[in-house]
């Protein structure tokens, strides 16, 4: 099997989606399969690496840290050379050639979906509300162009159902998987005094909604609640984001270097504040649960699908709402509900993921999700 994955629209700070690439290229390489990786960047370039070659497309900024490769032909050039028995995608609108291009010559074209685009464009551009009928219009093209669409939760998924139904277009479901060897709970965790210590990570851009968990930090703060909120990531808001937090004990570190210095910071939480309801899957959230903390996240989404009652709480998206969550899970006993965040990241592996998504990268159906 050899297998090309087509990251578009990545940033040096869009750590999910990198994070869910690089997971899945390691568990195809590990399996026996060859992996092609091909992503946008200031040159044309090509590098050899453990998971296979990584083609580096020119492409141009397109603001925020963001490259975006417009010139579709250029990726079939790269694709005509490999010649990959399966693509995989996460880009839905500039890429879209690429999936006719598979079409014609007989390889399977696999659809990561990792956004809601009416959540997305209204997230990012303020709004409201967006136009649902060319969103709609683009999605009865999506499903009648690729071979399957695969969704990573239930939210993601509704988006797709109806679309996909009447084109005949396999929708799968594939959670994805947390890094349980590095993201696990401290020995022995440092004392509060007092304080609620909560920890928000994540891109600091609008569609992320971290403007919903810093003005939650600072409704408890008004409150007089004893609280202080580490933002850990950066992003395009950043200023927005200080502005909002006033005098309120919100303090920013930036990005973070490495994942394990992520873990020791997550896991010194008291809660994490995951809030975003556009997100389709949320792996902020099982990173924290990972490490033994419990996550306060909005009612709808993805991210909501991860937190149970042992482990978590959820509210409507706006501040005061979600200061109510906060300190109705802050009044429960931390060693119990701590012992369920780790247990339920542990349901959530990348070898299933990857053993799911290698399937259908193999033309087989993978089948109802029971857990």
């Amino acid at each position: 099997m050899r297998i090309a994955q087509l990251a578009n629209f990545v940033g040096s700070t869009s750590g999910g989606m990198r994070t869910a690439i690089e997971h899945l290229g390691r568990g195809y390489v590990d399996a026996g399969a060859e992996r092609l990786l091909v992503i946008p960047g200031p040159v044309d370039a090509v590098t050899s690496t453990p998971l296979g070659d990584v083609v580096q497309v020119r492409a141009p900024r397109v603001g925020g840290g963001y490259r975006l490769i417009v010139e579709p032909w250029r990726v079939t050039d790269v694709l005509e050379r490999w010649a990959p028995t399966s693509v995989e995608w996460n880009d839905k609108l500039t890429l879209l050639p690429v999936a006719w291009w598979a079409r014609r010559n007989g390889v399977r074209s696999v659809l990561l979906s990792h956004e809601r685009m009416g959540d997305m464009f209204a997230m990012r551009s303020g709004l409201d509300t967006t136009s649902k009928v060319s969103i709609g219009l683009l999605n009865r093209l999506l499903v009648r162009s690729f071979d399957t669409v695969v969704v990573t939760s239930r939210y993601a998924e509704d988006e797709f159902r109806s679309v996909a139904a009447a084109a005949g277009c396999p929708v799968e479901r594939v959670p994805l998987g947390v890094d349980l060897a590095t993201f696990r709970p401290l020995a022995h965790r440092p004392s509060g005094d007092g304080v609620l210590r909560l920890a928000h990570a994540g891109r600091l851009s609008r569609e992320k909604s971290p403007h919903l968990a810093v003005a939650t930090a600072v409704e408890l703060h008004r409150r007089g609640v004893p609280v202080r909120l580490d933002v850990y990531g950066d992003g395009p808001h950043r200023d927005e984001l200080e502005d909002l937090a006033g005098t309120a004990p919100v303090h920013f570190h930036g990005y973070v270097d490495g994942r394990a210095a992520l873990r020791d910071r997550l896991a010194a939480a008291d809660i994490s504040l995951s809030v975003c309801p556009g997100e389709t899957f949320g792996l902020a959230v099982l990173e924290a649960l990972a490490c033994g903390t419990p996550v306060v996240t909005a009612d709808r989404g993805g991210a909501r699908e991860l937190v149970d009652r042992s482990c978590g709480a959820w509210a409507p998206a706006e501040p005061t709402a979600l200061a109510d969550a906060v300190l109705r899970l802050a009044d429960r006993p931390a060693a119990p509900v701590r012992g369920a965040a780790r247990r339920r990241a542990e349901q959530f592996t990348w070898d299933r993921t990857v053993a799911r998504m290698l399937s259908l990268h193999a033309g087989r159906r993978v089948g109802v999700l029971t857990a």
